[in-house]
């Protein structure tokens, strides 16, 4: 069912507010890099870091892995080669996991590393280019909601169905987030992937967000 115009108007008002909420409290920059993403200029080390820092924060809080990331890439040699992981895959085991003790999203980091060194990067980007979330599926530890949320990262335009815009888009009256993001990306030119950005740091920093957004 289509939004009235009035509904538009007051969902157009409310994520105004929420950006510049998001900006004044520090986090503008964040709103610049995701803007700047672009799926066709991503390279290998870059591929590497997201995916592990999607890895690692599914389920966790974003604070909580952004305090260890910088620990964790240096157990990974800075992502720097996925062949280099491949052939030290044991030290960088021991080490991410003196970091981050979960035994699973640290294989699963390792076993991306060595996917992209078997095939290459090159043919990893145009898979992805080519198939999506849908590729991005096909890696360890990787559902539907994480490939989104890499494949946002990456630079595609996808919103992640992540439980805060889960609640949102339930507050606003739509039946799925990414209605929501393509809508809210329509009425103010954002980027789908900035949209939900904004609408997930805004519902970190005020706990009444559901209410602020149904209201």
């Amino acid at each position: 069912m289509a939004k009235s115009e009035r509904s538009l108007e007051i969902l157009f008002d409310r994520y105004v507010s929420a950006r510049e909420l998001v900006i004044e409290s520090g986090y503008g920059l964040e709103i610049d890099w995701q803007a700047s993403r672009n799926i066709l200029s991503v390279q290998e080390p870059e591929f590497l870091r997201e995916t592990a820092w999607v890895i690692l924060n599914s389920g966790m809080r974003e604070s909580v892995i952004r305090r260890r990331f910088t620990r964790i890439d240096d157990a990974f040699m800075g992502f720097s080669s996925a062949i280099c992981i491949k052939k030290h895959r044991v030290q960088c085991f021991g080490k991410a996991m003196e970091v981050f003790g979960h035994e699973k999203k640290i294989k699963a980091i390792i076993s991306a590393a060595c996917r992209v060194a078997m095939v290459g990067f090159p043919s990893v980007r145009a898979w992805l280019i080519r198939d999506g979330t849908e590729y991005l599926r096909t890696f360890d530890y990787l559902g539907p909601a994480t490939s989104k949320h890499l494949a946002k990262n990456l630079g595609m335009e996808v919103a992640k169905p992540d439980r805060h815009l889960l609640r949102i888009a339930d507050a606003t009256g739509y039946s799925s987030v990414a209605k929501l993001c393509a809508d809210l990306s329509m009425l103010t030119g954002d980027s789908q992937r900035v949209v939900d950005l904004v609408l997930w740091r805004h519902a970190t920093l005020r706990s009444d967000y559901v209410s602020w957004f149904k209201s």
